[in-house]
């Protein structure tokens, strides 16, 4: 029996590849703009340009997790039609949304023990996830039973690669990632922080370097060293505002990795980039581990 794939819109996903994927759904993520409430929704990377402008103007944005009855209404809605399911939320190790998840199929199965139904922690974020989406759907496709995908994933999910930079320090500074000081001090120098997502779903800053140019060579150098294979990766990048970084960083990449199977380049949708804010360049690969 076949299965459903859900997830959220944090993986930054564009429309054009959910659209073309059967038995597959991403829950819409609510998120704050100056105080007006909005829900990204697939199909919104397409207008994400001034949600940035705003960011960029002063305007002060959060987020909040997919909660427990978003989950459970998916998740009854489906089953409710004899479907199993594999839920795969953003990183428990930066939202609370693995949480609600568990306790909204916790409560389904006090109504109905017999539902088919996995969550995976992603332990990725952003177009990471995405691409752990898109491995999650290519193992589906070959067959596996949805306990198989589930149990494939807790492994294969540590060898996404997840590296990225900031443009603007105070947008990590306000969510928790870096000092008043160190934003005060690297914005004045013009330091960009380079960071990855570890084993645990959270980021981590690893490299401090001087300029833009060099902070997105970076994250070249670090995608072609740890890329394993060499050949035939599939590579996401996503950014905030910033396509022309993207490109850029695209073809660095694919000067040192030959035969590229695929390049997807898309935004960085509201609720990643309401902590990350306007100049983010994350980009994504798989590796031996993270």
């Amino acid at each position: 029996m076949s299965f459903w794939i859900v997830s959220d819109t944090a993986s930054d996903l564009p429309a054009a590849y959910v659209e073309r994927h059967e038995r597959f759904t991403l829950i819409p993520m609510p998120y704050l703009l100056d105080g007006a409430e909005g829900f990204y929704e697939v199909g919104d990377e397409k207008n994400v340009h001034s949600f940035y402008q705003k960011l960029r103007d002063g305007k002060a944005a959060t987020t909040s997790q997919v909660n427990q009855a978003q989950y459970y209404s998916v998740l009854k809605d489906l089953t409710d039609k004899g479907e199993g399911v594999l839920l795969i939320p953003l990183s428990g190790g930066i939202s609370g949304s693995v949480q609600s998840a568990n306790l909204a199929l916790s409560a389904l199965k006090d109504v109905n023990p017999k539902v088919q139904v996995r969550v995976v922690d992603s332990l990725c974020a952003s177009l990471g996830q995405g691409l752990l989406l898109h491995y999650a759907l290519e193992e589906r496709s070959k067959g596996k039973t949805l306990e198989e995908v589930a149990e494939w994933l807790e492994i294969f999910r540590q060898k996404i690669i997840q590296w990225f930079t900031v443009d603007d320090l105070n947008f990590l500074f306000r969510g928790g990632r870096v000092s008043r000081s160190t934003a005060f001090v690297g914005t004045m120098l013009g330091v960009k922080p380079v960071l990855h997502v570890d084993w645990e779903g959270r980021l981590i800053p690893m490299e401090k370097v001087q300029g833009r140019k060099r902070s997105i060579r970076t994250l070249s150098n670090k995608i072609i060293e740890n890329a394993s294979p060499k050949e035939g990766q599939t590579i996401f990048i996503s950014h905030g505002d910033c396509e022309e970084d993207a490109e850029y960083l695209k073809g660095l990449i694919s000067e040192g990795l030959p035969n590229l199977k695929e390049v997807l380049i898309s935004p960085c949708g509201c609720v990643v980039g309401a902590h990350s804010g306007p100049g983010t360049l994350a980009v994504f690969a798989v590796g031996e581990h993270r």
